[in-house]
C-alpha cells in the first residue's frame, strides 16, 4: 500500500526531509520514533512512500503512529482529512504530462549517475530520442511515455529501435529523475 500523495506531502513538511530518495526513509524513521516513541522501519516507510513495489497492507499500529506523528489521534481521523490538492487539472513543476505537450516540444531529463536524455514529442505519448548520454536508450529510438515525474523512475511503456520492438524500459530506478525540463 502506498500512502496518498497529500499524506506524503504532510510527512515531508513535518519532518523537513525531502523524501526524494529511498535512503531518506531512515531519517524519517528516526524522526517519527523521536516524536512518537514508535519505531517504523525504513523498509516499511519505503513501501508506504512508493519506493518499493509491495501491496501488503501495513499494521494498523503503523498507520496510527504516522497519524500521531502528523498530529492526529489515529489513522481514521487522518484519513478523513480532505486533500485539497489530490485532484487537479493543473500540472505541477515536478511533473510533465505528455497530454499537455505540443508536437515538437522538447523534454530533457537527467538521472544518476550521469545520464541525460533529450526527447522530441511526436504526439500520442510518443517521443523520439534526439540525444542520449550514458543511457541504454539511443538517439533515434522512439518511445512511449505518458509522463515524467521528478524524483520518480521514468517508465517507458515501449521502445522501438530500427522498427523493432524492444519492450518496456525503466530509467532511474533507485533515485528517480534528477531534473525534467520542457525546451520549446
Amino acid at each position: 500500500m502506498k500512502l496518498p500523495f497529500h499524506i506524503i506531502e504532510l510527512l515531508k513538511q513535518k519532518s523537513g526531509v525531502p523524501l526524494h530518495i529511498p535512503s531518506e526513509c531512515e531519517l524519517l524513521s528516526l524522526d517519527i520514533q523521536s516524536k512518537t516513541g514508535v519505531r517504523i522501519g525504513s523498509t516499511t516507510l519505503k513501501r508506504l512512500l512508493g519506493f518499493a513495489q509491495d501491496e501488503r497492507l501495513p499494521h494498523a499500529s503503523t498507520l496510527d503512529a504516522i497519524a500521531r506523528y502528523l498530529g492526529y489521534a489515529h489513522w481514521e481521523e487522518l484519513s478523513e482529512v480532505d486533500d485539497k490538492g489530490n485532484s487537479d487539472f493543473n500540472s505541477s513543476d515536478e511533473e510533465i504530462r505528455s497530454v499537455d505537450l505540443h508536437p515538437d516540444s522538447k523534454v530533457e531529463i537527467t538521472y544518476l549517475p550521469d545520464r541525460r536524455l533529450l526527447f522530441s514529442y511526436l504526439g500520442n505519448n510518443r517521443y523520439k530520442v534526439l540525444q542520449s548520454e550514458n543511457s541504454k536508450l539511443q538517439a533515434g529510438d522512439e518511445v512511449e511515455i505518458h509522463h515524467f515525474v521528478l524524483h520518480h523512475p521514468l517508465l517507458v511503456m515501449q521502445v522501438w529501435r530500427d522498427k523493432a520492438t524492444l519492450g518496456s524500459f525503466t530509467a532511474g530506478r533507485v533515485s528517480g529523475l534528477s531534473s525534467i525540463y520542457i525546451l520549446y
